[in-house]
């Protein structure tokens, strides 16, 4: 193999691809990247056995061929580099030489044989999403996933995709994110996707708006967007009903600013530490949310103005789990529903359903 390509274009499509290879295995070359060049491109491709990315950038191929290059050395390399145009040949023994002006690397590869294949699902149910509302939606959720595997299928996010219109839903046992919003789509599927691949998808869209095309087959999904192909395997067993976790009715309606509440549960929490941990706690009465905590360390005591109906209510939480909710609500105000101080609590924005969030309380010991 040999060719030609531009610096720039090799090095995005490195990094691009480089989300998908593993850090450290026992199959070495599923820490390289595959290079495939025929004709007047090369095709790129990372895969950890759990999540594939593939790309294409145009190239000058003097010679086809196949080699898997090792990630991280290749990345570094051609960040250093300081001319426009790089040239990668292979001679025998998997020898790989890369030169960028008077610049010149030797070092191995591997074989394209050694390379793990890659899923190749039947796939034909494609449809379309803002690449910006996807986004968004993944934004919404992660937060909310499992991060141990008690569950496995809790550590990804639920699709549910209806007649033109798509839910997200995530759950870890102690809260639950939704996020809901229109699409055109014709058919009903549901199924659960990695958090990891979520999370590579998010970064990959970046600030585009460009549509993202997502297919499934029975045990795999696939993403086209920006240049990138990413094929993830899916989740299997029996996820969360969330419909039925989420509480009806509330007796507690607040509206509040989502930035004072977050940096006075922020403030408030300075007396938490790892060692010494304790719920912060919310108190709703006339006109003014009341939060504060005790720990070991000290107390702490802030107030938020807000809009409260019904009846006075105190209930106490993990501070980290309510920072994390309202980091992603995206919104200036919202309503926070409460019923019983033993009830999950509500969190959904001021106008419109969009999202959902459902923060489980801890029991605190009256004063």
């Amino acid at each position: 193999m040999k060719i030609k390509c531009n610096r720039s274009e090799l090095l995005t499509a490195v990094f691009g691809v480089s989300r998908a290879v593993s850090g450290k295995s026992v199959i070495p070359a599923i820490e390289g990247i595959l290079f495939k060049a025929t004709l007047d491109r090369v095709i790129l491709t990372g895969y950890d056995l759990e999540i594939g990315i593939t790309t294409t950038i145009s190239a000058e191929v003097e010679k086809n061929g196949e080699i898997v290059i090792n990630a991280k050395l290749l990345h570094d390399i051609i960040r250093k580099l300081n001319d426009d145009i790089v040239t990668i040949s292979v001679g025998q023994n998997n020898g790989v030489s890369l030169t960028c002006g008077i610049t010149k690397f030797d070092f191995m590869g591997l074989p394209a044989s050694d390379f793990p294949e890659l899923p190749s699902p039947n796939i034909d149910n494609s449809l379309s999403i803002n690449g910006k509302d996807l986004k968004e939606m993944i934004e919404r959720t992660l937060f909310a996933v499992a991060q141990d595997n008690q569950k496995p299928v809790h550590t990804g996010v639920k699709f549910f995709l209806g007649i033109n219109d798509i839910t997200l839903v995530s759950v870890d046992g102690y809260r639950l994110a939704t996020c809901h919003k229109k699409i055109i789509n014709t058919d009903e599927r549901e199924f659960v996707i990695p958090a990891k691949t979520l999370s590579e998808i998010s970064r990959l869209i970046g600030e585009s708006e460009e549509d993202v095309f997502l297919s499934t087959a029975k045990r795999y999904a696939v993403f086209s967007l920006k240049g990138y192909t990413v094929v993830t395997r899916l989740l299997e067993g029996d996820f969360l009903d969330y419909k039925k976790a989420i509480p009806e009715g509330y007796k507690t309606k607040v509206l509040i600013n989502v930035t004072e509440l977050y940096e006075s549960v922020e403030r408030t929490s300075l007396v938490i530490t790892d060692r010494y941990r304790s719920p912060v706690r919310l108190r709703f009465e006339n006109s003014v949310a009341q939060i504060r905590c005790n720990t070991n360390i000290g107390s702490s005591y802030d107030e938020v103005r807000a809009e409260i109906e019904g009846s006075p209510v105190e209930i106490g939480f993990n501070n980290r789990y309510v920072l994390d909710a309202l980091r992603n609500c995206r919104e200036e105000n919202v309503y926070l529903l409460i019923g019983e101080s033993v009830s999950p609590m509500k969190i959904v924005p001021e106008e419109g359903d969009e999202f959902l969030f459902l923060v489980l309380p801890v029991r605190i010991k009256p004063d």
